[in-house]
């Protein structure tokens, strides 16, 4: 007799993203060491991090409640009592604002910022007048709408040659050869996209725009789909000294510069900037060699 494997109920976006809420609390939690944070030492522990009654003294909320909380149950907190479990558990900005987003919470910022909808013919000068520094205009979820000569040249692909919804750092970290080899730091460089993508798709849950992406993420790459399903860490887009590895320059450091067009929501312009001479010849290169 065949028995039929037995279907997993369909989560609603709610019912995902308090699980996704408890699963975060309990890694955050864990990743803490208690003797920092000057708690005193009491038994023997048998996991890392905190327990959960330290987590719940820390915020002054009932043990049961954070329990609940970080089982994935209807707790529906208020405010300011998730800004106090934040705060017993160290969040940083950027992972307070996802823990309220999940929660169903508006955080403290404004989140209506408008959107840069489409590409003006002065953006694209811009672009151009950055040479040879490359410089892209990319979206919330990383697509990539606009973009001068001397980033496709970075990258090692041509905008123009590909589908527009193919051009997307993340999906093209994942399924394109020259992009995929241009990043050094394999791990860190996924983690990041992974952080990165986790923060932002926690105020689009449901969406079926930034849901086709993740999915799409998960079925170019079994590597992504397990780090989504178990790294949980957050982070906020920054700027930061970034790696390349080039077949004809070797390896050399560029400065990765953001700016916003708007606080939340708005496109980024990013611009990559030589920090040493090794960087400068770099760009100099790419922009003699097309």
């Amino acid at each position: 007799m065949t028995l039929m494997a037995e279907r997993q109920p369909v989560l609603t976006v709610q019912e995902e993203n308090r699980k996704q809420l408890g699963a975060f609390l309990r890694a955050r939690r864990e990743s803490l060491d208690p003797q920092r944070l000057g708690l005193p030492r009491s038994g023997r522990r048998r996991t890392p991090g905190l327990r959960r009654e330290e987590v719940a003294l820390l915020a002054d909320v009932g043990v049961t409640w954070y329990t609940w909380l970080e089982q994935g149950r209807e707790m529906n907190p208020s405010a300011g009592v998730l800004q106090a479990v934040a705060s017993a558990l160290q969040c940083s900005p950027t992972e307070t604002r996802h823990l309220f987003l999940l929660a169903g919470l508006t955080p403290a910022e404004t989140l209506n910022a408008p959107q840069c909808e489409g590409i003006s013919e002065g953006t694209r000068r811009l672009l151009d007048s950055l040479l040879p520094q490359p410089a892209s205009i990319q979206k919330t979820n990383f697509d990539i709408v606009a973009w001068n000569v001397a980033f496709e040249r970075l990258m090692g692909v041509n905008f123009g040659e590909m589908a527009e919804e193919d051009r997307n750092c993340i999906y093209l970290y994942l399924t394109h050869p020259q992009w995929h080899s241009r990043l050094g730091q394999h791990e860190s460089v996924l983690q990041t996209f992974v952080a990165y993508f986790r923060a932002a798709m926690a105020e689009h849950r449901g969406d079926p725009v930034w849901e086709a992406k993740l999915a799409r993420y998960c079925a170019a790459s079994a590597e992504f789909e397990a780090m989504w399903r178990n790294y949980l860490d957050v982070r906020g887009v920054e700027n930061k000294v970034k790696q390349f590895i080039h077949p004809q320059l070797g390896e050399f450091t560029l400065q990765q510069m953001y700016w916003f067009s708007a606080p939340r929501n708005g496109s980024r312009l990013l611009v990559y900037l030589p920090v040493d001479e090794q960087g400068e010849h770099a760009l100099k290169w790419l922009a003699e060699n097309a």
